[in-house]
């Protein structure tokens, strides 16, 4: 079975339709949801349409050119570029790389060797991403997208408001917070009691993460104040 998913949609833009239609074959029975443009007219259009995963971009095409593609694109989007380029082309595919592309394959390739490359491109793009959602601190990892939290690597389960709370504090370590202003901050307009809940959440809080921690509070009390995220160990 393929690696490619119902998310992994791919562009392939060529003015050569045996070629579309070969990567195209290929790419599909490996997985991938799989378009197709003739121009780069067509190519925008579609990717603002479609947006897809991944786009295969041929160098030398009629009409719009692909330099002004690959600049449109990068000026709208981060969907990566795989450039389909000659022999000899090396200056080309120098300034396409310059102006955002992300991979290129020269042809003749085999289908074999661009679903590899784009296999590898999407891995390489999704670890990317997956970095930007991660919170760290030392011993502390916040996973912003699966809201998991792991203390010196160990998973600990949190509710929703716990986990809400913890990130919110993280986001702004040293940062001193009134009762009140975590209410209106973390439970909006989804609380209407007392103020003291955010003392309750805290508390849980510390008894869940700092068993793990290996020093205390890492959320803080600030008498007469509040509370403040603070890794004190470090």
């Amino acid at each position: 079975m393929g690696e490619g998913t119902l998310n992994n949609k791919v562009l392939i833009v060529d003015d050569d339709e045996r070629i579309r239609e070969i990567v195209c074959l290929y790419l599909e029975a490996e997985g991938f949801d799989v378009y197709q443009a003739e121009d780069g007219n067509k190519a925008l259009e579609m990717v603002r349409k479609d947006n897809p995963d991944l786009v295969i971009l041929d160098l030398m095409m009629p009409g719009l050119d692909s330099w002004t593609v690959c600049k449109t694109m990068r000026k709208e989007t981060k969907i990566p570029i795989i450039m389909l380029t000659a022999k000899g082309e090396e200056n080309d595919r120098v300034l396409g790389l310059d102006l955002g592309a992300d991979d290129y394959v020269v042809k003749p390739f085999s289908p074999r060797e661009l679903s590899a490359l784009v296999k590898a491109v999407l891995r390489r793009v999704e670890g990317e991403e997956s970095k930007e959602h991660i919170l760290s601190h030392p011993g502390l990892k916040i996973n912003q997208m699966t809201r998991e939290v792991e203390v010196n690597g160990i998973n600990v389960k949190l509710t929703a408001k716990e986990f809400d709370l913890l990130l919110y504090l993280a986001k702004q370590p040293g940062g001193i917070y009134s009762r009140d202003q975590l209410l209106n901050m973390v439970w909006e307009n989804d609380y209407c009691g007392d103020s003291r809940t955010v003392d309750t959440h805290v508390n849980h809080l510390r008894s869940k993460l700092e068993s793990q921690v290996g020093h205390s509070d890492i959320i803080q009390t600030v008498r007469g104040v509040g509370y403040k995220f603070e890794l004190s160990g470090h």
